[in-house]
């Protein structure tokens, strides 16, 4: 009898949460929206990214093959040595070589 009584006790507490949780409307967050649009409006597929003016945050994004360091170390090389005469120029940044200037040739520009 204890354990019937048991048993029906735990089931309406499980029915009861589960009711709860269904019945809770979803919360949907609307910047999460916003920031996916403003992500897509940043970079348009036709437009290319300027060496010489792009931050780091920019060309770790747009760039394929480029994380953090490589992003950074682009910058620093801009900084030290002036602004890109050349998308090939690319090449002298360390950790930059030929197989990742060429995923990206399209994508670059010089200005």
């Amino acid at each position: 009898m204890r354990n019937g009584f048991f048993y029906s006790l735990v089931f309406a507490l499980l029915t009861g949460a589960s009711v709860a949780v269904i019945a809770a409307p979803a919360v949907t967050s609307s910047t999460e929206n916003a920031t996916l649009v403003t992500d897509a409006k940043a970079q348009s597929p036709g437009e290319k990214v300027d060496l010489n003016g792009a931050d780091a945050a920019t060309l770790q994004k747009q760039l394929s093959g480029i994380g953090e360091a490589k992003a950074k170390a682009i910058v620093a090389y801009r900084d030290a040595n002036g602004p890109f005469a050349s998308v090939d120029e690319l090449l002298e940044v360390k950790g930059i070589g030929k197989a990742i200037l060429d995923r990206n040739r399209e994508k670059l520009e010089v200005n």
